[in-house]
């Protein structure tokens, strides 16, 4: 029996955990994107262009987060470590914006900065280490499958 066949007689059920973090991440992005975007039409009178810029961005970064759950929750199929290669980018992405943004309307832009930068830090090592395992993973399926050797 090849890798492929023995792929294909899986349970195409997701692991537990996985399906945890799927709705974990499409009701917070539901629910940011509905408290954010009320709050952002709640607010009287014109606001500022900082301020809804970092209302667009907050709901946009809620309704990346609800989507990215969406789609893992709908995949049956072994992902080979994407979820957690966009779920990487999709958290350095959503730090480094929001950290620039506090940056620049920060009363103490030291402390937003260093506040923030962790949070960069640390989203960029997880999106390495995702790149890392999924790239592991996919060298191991080739390997099973036997492709590139001739």
């Amino acid at each position: 029996m090849s890798a492929e066949e023995m792929i294909a007689r899986l349970e195409p059920a997701m692991s537990p955990w996985k399906r945890v973090r799927g709705v974990a991440a499409l009701v917070a992005g539901v629910a940011g994107t509905v408290f954010v975007s009320a709050l952002w039409w709640s607010e009287p009178g014109s606001l500022p262009g900082r301020t809804q810029l970092a209302f667009g961005l907050f709901t946009a970064f809620c309704l990346a987060w609800a989507c990215y759950g969406g789609w893992l929750l709908t995949r049956r199929a072994p992902l080979f470590a994407t979820d957690r290669v966009i779920a990487g980018w999709l958290a350095l992405a959503a730090s480094a914006a929001t950290t620039a943004l506090v940056v620049a309307v920060a009363a103490q832009p030291v402390a937003g900065l260093v506040g923030g930068g962790t949070f960069v830090a640390v989203s960029a090592v997880l999106t390495v280490r995702a790149h890392a395992r999924r790239a592991a993973l996919l060298r191991r399926k080739r390997e099973l499958t036997g492709e590139g050797e001739r």
